[in-house]
């Protein structure tokens, strides 16, 4: 959500600074602003608005000092503002601090501040407060003054601090926040996310939970909770910094969307054997296992979460184990059974997503095995499970997830595989067909993209639409809530997605002349169910359109319009029908004048709960 840079060395930290908040502007953010130590005082610049806008009044000063922090802030506390805008400083102005994240016990810390130091608090956040608490402790050592103050906060953050009676160092601390250190040569820097510090350095720490840094411009150290010194491997990072860049696309949105037949492709191939077997990398689920496993739940969010549901069917499908799949956000509250015979599933893009890890720590607590399906190697989801299955979708920047949830599609039917096959409820033969098809899937997926237009059309015919139906049976109910969810978040029209066989117990109601239904109808076993349920909304006024697989041409006999995917299996069809959806969306937004790649109120790492 927010992000956070920091960066101390012999060079200017304004321009690294303002670089490093550009490359993570796919967080979403409501203000920026920077923190630097220049001629012997902290100056702070921060401003409401895009980083253009701090970017335009930096440019008016002379801030040259060689530490420094920024940060670009996705409102919690306190409406997006100047003063709300971070960085936040004591009284005296003489410490700094950015922080992602949210302190909850925030008001009972505010209201011993006033009464005990008389602290006049000029916003409205909660951040402000870590400032004035660091400042209560401080007693000339920062570090020891931040350890004090971190013992008193409640909540997940990720902080970095500076200080004018230590403008050697930065304190930074991650508490469920993600928070990555980068090092260079006379220089280091803080992060939230790799991609703000690829420019200037590949080699990071990964920093743990509960774990402070103390940086100089020579060094860093890292402590634990307890204040003793940690050991810790670099982490090299090995792909391309143009892999997060726009590449000629006007979106990183519509460039992530065209970059799915290679992201499926990466997914499924390079865990095929010459056999044409799924090897799952270090992932070792034996019969065994598995015969011991009487439940799996399936825990994300969101997209994640769409992609999850899709997974349990496949597995119940192919392992014939029952599945629960649950919204991270609400599964620790539920007391959910779980024991040592279950296995948690938690599917996340970033890794650091706060509902998830929370719920993968809740079932870890009480004795589940935690297998993992993630995007990024190294995040915090990662590292916290017993097995990792990586995406290989490369780097995501748009809000709006959709190379990602196709290969997490890929990632679960891998997964549901490969247990039918371990555990014999899948037969050779049968599973061989699908891995075939499965193997198709990038050439299925790019054709759909060649015939972008035809969507593209559609969009700019319905983009006037405040309301959308989107409908389905079986596995198209799942899609149906994903492509829902796609429209809604970047075009901001009100959306939903139910089951067609629903529709007579209320929903149907809404139904008048000229509503936009769009109907996916690829589920071969339900197809005349579908058909009806077209014409129910039909006979209303509804405008239709229909999703269905090449050869069901009975549709056109209902439908207004129709886009054809390839023709395929039933229960492989969401990798394919989600992307016309994908598309719909995008243009949609297009069309509205919307930014795309930056949705309002929405951001891309969800790290608070």
């Amino acid at each position: 959500m927010c992000g956070i840079v920091g960066y101390i060395g012999k060079r200017e930290a304004t321009p690294i600074l303002i670089d490093g908040l550009s490359r993570l502007e796919y967080r979403g953010y409501d203000s920026a602003g920077i923190a630097v130590f220049n001629d012997g005082e902290i100056c702070v610049e921060k401003y409401k608005g895009r980083l253009s806008v701090l970017e335009e009044h930096v440019k008016e000063k002379n801030l040259n000092g060689t530490i420094g922090i920024g940060h670009t802030r996705w409102a919690t506390h306190g409406e997006p503002s100047d003063i709300n805008a971070h960085p936040h400083t004591n009284c005296a102005g003489d410490i700094a601090v950015i922080h992602n994240g949210i302190i909850e016990n925030y008001l009972k810390l505010k209201e011993w501040l006033i009464v005990e130091k008389g602290v006049h608090f000029k916003s409205e956040t909660d951040t402000e407060v870590i400032a004035h608490l660091i400042d209560y402790f401080y007693e000339g050592d920062l570090l020891d003054a931040v350890y004090k103050a971190i013992d008193k906060m409640e909540g997940a953050y990720a902080i970095g601090v500076i200080c004018k009676e230590e403008p050697d160092k930065i304190v930074a601390v991650r508490k469920d926040s993600p928070l990555i250190v980068g090092l260079g040569d006379g220089e280091n820097f803080i992060a939230s996310d790799i991609p703000a510090l690829l420019k200037y350095t590949r080699d990071m720490y990964l920093i743990e939970n509960d774990e402070v840094v103390l940086l100089t411009k020579d060094e860093v150290k890292i402590f634990n909770e307890f204040g003793q010194e940690q050991k810790r491997e670099v982490f090299h990072v090995d792909w391309d910094v143009e892999a997060a860049e726009k590449e000629g696309y006007e979106h990183f949105m519509i460039k992530e969307i065209y970059e799915q037949p290679g992201g499926i492709d990466k997914t499924l191939n390079r865990r095929l054997n010459k056999e044409g077997t799924i090897v799952l990398d270090g992932i070792k689920l034996t019969k065994e296992d598995l015969d011991k496993i009487n439940k799996i739940y399936i825990v994300a969010c969101g997209t994640a979460y769409h992609a999850g549901l899709v997974g349990k069917v496949a597995i119940e499908k192919y392992a014939k184990i029952p599945v629960i799949c649950d919204v991270a956000s609400e599964f620790r509250y539920r007391d959910p059974f779980i024991d040592e015979n279950t296995l948690f599933i938690a599917i996340s893009q970033s890794g650091e997503t706060l509902d998830t890890l929370a719920a993968l720590r809740e079932a870890k607590r009480k004795g589940a095995r935690i297998l993992s399906v993630v995007n990024v190697v190294g995040s915090s989801v990662a590292r916290e499970s017993d097995d990792v299955f990586y995406t290989w979708a490369g780097p995501e920047i748009a809000v709006a997830s959709t190379k990602a949830y196709t290969t997490q599609l890929t990632a679960m039917y891998m997964i549901a595989l490969h247990m039918g096959l371990t555990k014999g409820t899948l037969s050779r033969e049968r599973y061989d067909e699908i891995v075939a098809e499965l193997k198709t899937m990038p050439d299925k997926a790019q054709k759909i993209l060649d015939n972008y237009q035809i969507i593209q059309q559609l969009a700019d015919e319905q983009f006037n639409n405040e309301s959308v139906f989107f409908m389905g049976r079986g596995l198209d109910v799942e899609v149906a809530f994903e492509g829902s969810l796609k429209l809604k978040e970047i075009s901001y029209i009100n959306s939903f997605a139910i089951a067609a066989g629903e529709l007579k117990h209320g929903t149907i109601a809404l139904i008048e002349d000229g509503t936009l239904v769009i109907a996916l109808a690829t589920q071969n076993h339900l197809y005349d169910k579908m058909l009806s349920n077209i014409k129910e909304v039909k006979a209303r006024g509804a405008y239709v359109v229909a999703v269905a697989k090449e050869g069901n041409e009975e549709v056109e006999k209902t439908a207004d319009k129709v886009i054809y995917i390839p023709d395929t299996m039933d229960e492989l069809t969401p990798i394919l029908s989600v992307i016309p959806l994908q598309l719909f969306a995008y243009y949609v937004s297009v069309a509205r004048g919307n930014d795309v790649d930056k949705p309002r109120n929405l951001a891309k790492s969800v790290t608070v709960e």
